[in-house]
């Protein structure tokens, strides 16, 4: 299960991912918040990050302008390991090392760029390697 947010500036890159993944036969949950000139990226990632962590194994995709500020929304939910990946590598790593559970996106990437981004983030599986465990541990230990 995939979870989607965006503000308003990420409605196109949205619907373009959204179509990509159900073509791929992959279960999508788009936010229930209406959007406007003036909604805000914050509650879009607060209801996102809250549906990840309370459906295992699922994840979490966020747009905004930059994928900053969702990221930094994302990351106040307890269990929630957002990131900002603008690159491949980046969504390797983060899943490989990190064991994130949310994606955060630009709508200024080019779209062929964040689908691939996307591919790689939920194609990726978390490392075995205990010195990733160890840290995405002190990571959980920082939120108690």
């Amino acid at each position: 299960m995939i979870y989607i947010g965006t503000d308003h500036k990420g409605v196109e890159t949205e619907a373009k991912i959204v179509n990509y993944l159900k073509n791929k036969n992959i279960d999508v949950v788009l936010s229930n918040i209406p959007h406007n000139e003036t909604d805000d990226y914050v509650d879009y990632a607060k209801e996102v990050a809250n549906n990840v962590v309370n459906n295992n194994d699922s994840f979490g995709i966020l747009i905004c302008g930059t994928g900053i500020g969702m990221s930094i929304a994302a990351n106040k939910v307890k269990g929630i390991r957002a990131a900002r990946c603008t690159t491949k590598e980046d969504a390797y790593l983060t899943r490989n090392d990190n064991d994130a559970n949310i994606l955060c996106l630009s709508n200024k990437t080019p779209i062929s760029d964040n689908l691939e981004i996307v591919e790689t983030f939920l194609k990726t599986p978390f490392s075995d390697e205990e010195r990733h465990k160890r840290r995405v541990n002190k990571i959980k230990e920082m939120e108690q």
